[in-house]
């Protein structure tokens, strides 16, 4: 065989070997081709002060998914709070080729930036209950309501007494942009419908940070001086009655949200006044659903859209002590033995096992202010203010 002969016998193997090799997969840049096929799908959620995203966020998401696409594999991470190690989450599951990620942010402005990155990369982002401009898709529920659900709430529970209370403010972490939309809403229901706001401040979604705003809210404004505690969730507010229980401060509403098991605990025994219950079923069964359609190249089937990115948004029911069984008793979130400990009187134990009677004619609530047809209100003159 001559060299000329030679060399073309070596090139019709080349070819045959590579022709061989695309037809399993094994071709050069195989590896980008096995990312490109990825059935993984990322759940990055926030922190884990908050009990609701591992008890109730991470499984229905989970379940969610492997209903709807039974090979894919999901890929969770918590961050307790850090947004450098999301940032480094977020970034592994990227170069693990994961090609959708659903994210609950630490820091909704800084994910901005990861997500614009994803993008370029092929990736895709579900915002899992905090808005991320730029994202793919967004589900959440309507946060402007739920602060005015809260504020509502107090209003209820202090009748009469609304127009001259003192009114502690604890709002949620800065850097959360639910925060911001929970505390607007709140004033819109309660500026111009309570005696003033008396104290302000972020409790950063931690308990014990808003145990101790409470109690400087205590010595500003005086025990025996608050009316009510907006909380802006179930975990702040066990540590602002915790704080109230120390001051020998008893009997006046405080409202939280998130219906946590704790928080639900609280309303029977009668230590907190509410919470807002925010259906996991709902939530993290339409993020499973956007994930899997996004991974599959399918349409969305969202409801609508949020600053341009195409969302669902749901809508936030009050819980207390008159529908904790019709809520997250009947939703199964939780059952009758979780809620009623060994602690309660027997009495209190029939508020979650036993529908409560049909109720009396209900006293006219607070108009709602802030809508398209009404004006705001004038807001109400403010205390101290201190920011954590």
């Amino acid at each position: 065989m001559n060299a000329v002969t030679r060399r073309a016998v070596i090139a019709t193997a080349a070819v045959s070997m590579a022709l061989s090799l695309a037809a399993c997969g094994q071709a050069g840049g195989g590896d980008s081709g096995d990312k490109g096929s990825s059935t993984k799908i990322g759940l990055l959620l926030p922190e884990n002060k908050t009990s609701r995203y591992e008890a109730l966020d991470k499984p229905q998401f989970e379940k969610a998914v492997k209903a709807a696409c039974s090979d894919c594999e999901i890929v969770y991470n918590n961050a307790v709070s850090d947004v450098v190690k999301q940032k480094q989450q977020f970034d592994q599951l990227i170069a693990d080729g994961v090609k959708v990620i659903a994210l609950d942010p630490v820091d909704a402005a800084k994910a901005e930036g990861w997500v614009k990155d994803a993008k370029a990369k092929g990736v895709k982002v579900v915002a899992y209950d905090r808005a991320v401009p730029g994202a793919d898709a967004y589900v959440s529920h309507d946060n402007n309501k739920v602060g005015e659900l809260q504020g509502q709430a107090l209003l209820t529970a202090l009748g009469a007494k609304a127009a001259t209370a003192n009114v502690v403010m604890i709002n949620g972490d800065e850097k959360d942009p639910n925060a911001a939309l929970f505390k607007k809403g709140a004033h819109t229901a309660l500026d111009g419908k309570v005696g003033k706001i008396a104290y302000e401040a972020s409790g950063e979604w931690d308990p014990k940070v808003a145990g101790e705003k409470m109690s400087a809210a205590i010595s500003s404004v005086g025990k025996d001086k608050i009316g009510a505690v907006y909380s802006a969730n179930d975990g702040m507010a066990g540590g602002i009655i915790t704080s109230l229980e120390n001051a020998g401060v008893k009997g006046i509403p405080v409202g939280g949200q998130d219906a946590e098991v704790a928080g639900v605990q609280r309303i029977i025994a009668g230590t907190q006044t509410f919470t807002i219950y925010k259906s996991p079923l709902q939530l993290a069964p339409e993020a499973a659903k956007f994930a899997v359609n996004l991974l599959k190249g399918k349409d969305l089937g969202a409801q609508g859209e949020t600053d341009g990115v195409p969302s669902t948004l749901f809508a936030p029911v009050v819980v207390d002590k008159t529908n904790i069984q019709s809520t997250v008793v009947k939703d199964g979130i939780y059952k009758a033995a979780d809620l009623c400990t060994a602690s309660l009187p027997p009495r209190y134990t029939n508020l979650a096992t036993k529908p409560p009677p049909p109720p009396g004619p209900a006293p006219a609530g607070p108009g709602r202010h802030g809508s398209r047809r009404e004006p705001p209100p004038k807001r109400a003159p403010r205390g101290p203010e201190y920011r954590g």
